[in-house]
């Protein structure tokens, strides 16, 4: 009898170390595009905050502090454009089928929220999530450590595009979490698919971005204030993500968390929250912590929740992978 091995590999920081939630991918390989299912087998408060000029978003009035709906059963984050939004009606067929939803009358409607990036030009445009990606995603959903890189809504995503997409360099989706001593839990989840250059706000260095051809970056901020006019041929971006806690938060506080996490992409992405970008953050509470002194500090989650997403961007960097002309961070030679 062969004894048993045990992996003692320590476990990586994701969203799902946030008590109850669950993610899913489906990835096209070939195109590359996909989508992303961040779910639970109990339905979460949510709140979002739609900060870049050109959104492309699934139920997200419904989050509006003022607004009836108090809880969602999934969010979906998909490459593919406005057709990846189609992703998110498998994600509904699949939750109906498990008997997850609001409850009208007896009848379950699953809420899910969703919102995409476009990547249509990185292979066929024909290629995109649809509800068969959609219900693919939502059905491999497990509580394992997120698989990061050139997967689901990430798989097409690219960065540095402001000076132009011949310069740009490969984005992908990456994950990381918080665990504090007295339990309450931060996480987050996001496709980086942005305009500007990718700012590792410990060092204030560039780590992907529009490229010089001889090696090294063309610092597109620092291009434009010397004149350079941001091209028409890279305006094809959006940075999606998720945060999530294990408090108990509301929709209103979850929305707050949403906004403050926002800073992570402004920390991270130069420039950010532009007109060619549609940044949408959601913020999500499982509520399966308290507080041992009454109520979370809502600022506090909001505060670790940029931290921790500000992490998952540098990860999706980190982990991406090169495709066809657009070189992965791992790869490409930052001296000039």
């Amino acid at each position: 009898m062969s004894a048993k091995i045990e992996d003692k590999s320590p476990r990586i920081p994701s969203l799902t170390d946030v008590d109850g939630l669950l993610v899913g991918h489906f990835t096209f390989r070939e195109r590359p595009t996909g989508c992303t299912v961040v779910t639970s087998m109990a339905s979460f408060s949510a709140g979002v905050d739609v900060r870049g000029g050109a959104p492309g978003t699934r139920e997200t009035d419904l989050l509006r502090p003022e607004n009836s709906v108090q809880s969602v059963n999934a969010i979906m984050l998909a490459g593919g454009s406005a057709f990846g939004l189609d992703a998110a009606t498998g994600v509904v067929k699949y939750l109906e089928e498990q008997g997850r939803g609001f409850d009208a009358r007896g009848i379950k409607i699953p809420i899910v929220c969703g919102a995409i990036l476009i990547d249509l030009f990185l292979g066929d445009p024909k290629i995109r999530p649809d509800a068969q990606a959609g219900y693919a995603a939502a059905k491999a959903a497990t509580g394992d450590p997120v698989t990061e890189g050139n997967v689901g809504a990430g798989a097409g995503a690219t960065v540095g595009k402001t000076l132009g997409m011949e310069r740009a360099m490969k984005g992908g989706l990456g994950s990381w979490s918080l665990t504090r001593g007295d339990g309450l839990k931060v996480g987050a989840l996001v496709a980086v698919n942005c305009a500007g250059d990718v700012v590792n706000p410990a060092s204030g260095k560039i780590i992907a971005g529009a490229r010089k051809k001889e090696g090294g970056f063309m610092d597109a901020m620092e291009q434009m204030r010397r004149g350079a006019q941001p091209s028409a041929l890279g305006r094809d971006n959006t940075v999606i993500g998720v945060v999530a806690t294990n408090a108990v938060l509301g929709k209103t506080p979850c929305t707050k968390v949403a906004q403050m996490a926002q800073d992570a992409i402004a920390r991270c992405i130069y420039p950010s929250h532009t007109p060619w970008d549609g940044d949408t953050i959601f913020a999500l509470a499982t509520g399966r912590w308290k507080a041992d002194k009454g109520q979370t500090d809502v600022g506090l989650v909001g505060a670790l929740a940029a931290d921790v997403l500000a992490a998952a961007i540098l990860r999706a960097i980190e982990k991406a992978e090169t495709w066809g002309p657009y070189p992965a961070a791992r790869d490409y030679s930052t001296k000039s």
